[in-house]
This record gives structure tokens, sequence and C-alpha cells, in this order.
């Protein structure tokens, strides 16, 4: 039997020409040599949190565990999205092709919805913490590996559903996305089948993980800063407070902005906006949170002095 003309006529793309970050030859060349410094930075602030985490005996507590986690994380986050950022900064658009793109997908998928559970994580811990006589309970080992455990297998399974159906869609031409890594919009933008279903899973998976992990985030903050108003030193209350302004800065800016990217019930047009906005969750982010999270800590300000004392 011949295939129909309409059929015949359809090509599936077997690769993918990203556009990159920037097109302009002398912006390039600056911005490669400013993100690569950023993501060199980001790989020596994550692994020194985690050997320091792993070779001192005093930060192995359950915030720790978190934060170990999540520097774990960010290094393999960044790198999901960095190098093609740069490969884009270096040669200009180039093609990736069909498995690549999808492979990456997968694993940005994977780090994201991780992130999202994980940082609501380490606000419940610590909400827990400002109950002193509670916390070796609920905040048990057992208990923190659940919770990470967590955080990460349900990354993981929304990744395999959500890129499953994404990678079943039919891409027929044109083959240009409007960004600097594979992401979700930009590619649901070039199917050329019909994308509700995918649209549908895509919408209910973000408000899952992401209003979901936002909420129980915000509720452990506002916990928090119920107990640091009782606190009777107004010292104790600055500091405290200051502690966690940062905190919710750098967890605002972030559910904010995957939250406008990706919790909406239609696909977002490719527009150089969305490239900015992505620069701050695949960059940003990862270069900030273990300043803010860990290395203004004291504990963990000691354990780096004494490695150096003991080197």
């Amino acid at each position: 039997m011949e295939p129909s003309p309409e059929l015949a006529n359809v090509t599936r793309v077997q690769q993918f020409i990203l556009l990159g970050l920037s097109t302009r030859l002398g912006v390039r060349d600056v911005l490669f040599a400013v993100f690569l410094a950023l993501y060199l930075l980001t790989l020596l602030e994550n692994t020194l949190i985690v050997s320091l985490i792993c070779s001192h005996s005093e930060l192995r507590k359950p915030m720790y565990f978190f934060l170990g986690n999540l520097s774990c994380l960010e290094m393999c986050y960044v790198s999901v999205t960095m190098p093609t950022l740069l490969l884009g900064l270096w040669v200009g658009p180039y093609h990736l092709s069909f498995v690549a793109c999808m492979t990456q997908l997968f694993f940005f998928i994977v780090l994201i919805c991780t992130e999202c559970t994980l940082l609501a994580s380490m606000a419940y811990d610590r909400y827990v913490a400002i109950r002193p006589l509670h916390y070796p309970l609920l905040m048990r080992p057992q208990v923190c590996v659940g919770l990470a455990l967590t955080s990460w297998l349900g990354g993981l399974v929304v990744s395999v559903a959500k890129t499953t159906c994404i990678a079943s869609l039919s891409y027929c031409g044109p083959n240009v996305l409007n960004q600097f890594f594979c992401d979700v919009s930009p590619l649901l933008n070039l199917s050329c089948t019909h994308v509700a279903l995918t649209e549908l899973v895509d919408f209910i998976s973000a408000i899952v993980i992401l209003w979901g992990s936002l909420l129980v985030a915000l509720a452990s903050y506002v916990a928090i800063g119920r107990a640091v108003l009782r606190m009777p030193s107004a010292a104790a209350r600055h500091k405290a407070f200051s502690t966690c302004a940062s905190h919710l800065v750098v967890v605002g800016i972030f559910y904010s902005v995957t939250i406008f990217i990706y919790a909406r019930p239609s696909r977002i047009e490719a527009m150089d906006l969305n490239k900015e906005l992505s620069v701050i969750y695949t960059v940003a982010t990862p270069l900030c949170n273990p300043v803010i999270y860990c290395l203004r800590n004291r504990e963990v300000q000691a354990a780096f002095r004494r490695s150096l004392h003991w080197s």
C-alpha cells in the first residue's frame, strides 16, 4: 500500500538547532568567559561543601545532610545545562541530535523537580529545628534519608512521564529552538501533532511539584518567622531574620521564575525573555545556593578553617 501524500511529506526531525543565549559574535566571547568562570566557581563551591560535610563529624546533622544533597544536585544540575550554553557561546547556533536533546531534557526535569522538593524538605527541617525537644525524633536519620529519596524518586517519576510524552510527539519542522538547552516549552512549540495531553501532563506535574513544594516551604518559613518574633533578644531576632530572609530570597526567585515558565496551562512562545529567565534558575541559583545556605554558616566556616589548618 502506498503511503498517503500527507504522511509521505512528513519527515521526522532527527536533530534540533539551538540558537543559544546570544548570536552576536562580540557579545558571545565575553559571555563565554563569564559563564565558564561561573560554572567553575559553582562546581568549586559545591565540591567544597560536600567534602567538608563528609570529612567533619560535627557536620553530620540533618541540616547538613540536606545541604550535601543539594550541593550534589547543584553540581549535576548545572552540568546538564551549562555545557550546551557554553557550546552555543563558543560556536554560535549548533545542531543537537534528537536523542541527545531528549536525554538532556530528561536529566533537566529530574533535577529541577528534585530541587523543588528538596528545598521544601530543607525548609521543613528548619521548621522542626525550632522545636528542640521534638527535633531528634522528627528528623532522625531514617526520616532524613526518606525525605531525600522521595525528592529524587519523585523527580525521576515526573521526568519519565514528561519526557516520554514529549519524545513521542512528532516534530516535522521547523527544528530551531530559541533556547540554550532542550526545554519543555520550546519543544512543545515545535511539535506538529496535537499536544493537549502532553500540555496537561506538564501542567499537572508543575502544579503538584512546584506549587506543592512552594506551599510547604512558605508554611515552614511562616512558622519560623512566628517563632523568631517570640524570641526575647533583639540581637537573636535580627540574626534569625537575616538568615531566613536570605533563604527566602533564593527560594522566592527560584520558585517565581520556574512557576512563571512551567506552571501555566498553555505553551509559552519562544522569546528571548524566556532565555534570560532560564539563566536565573540554571546558573544564578546553583551559584548562590552554596553561599546562602552553607558558606555563611559559622559551623561550616569553622570546619573550613580547620581543614586549612590540617593541610
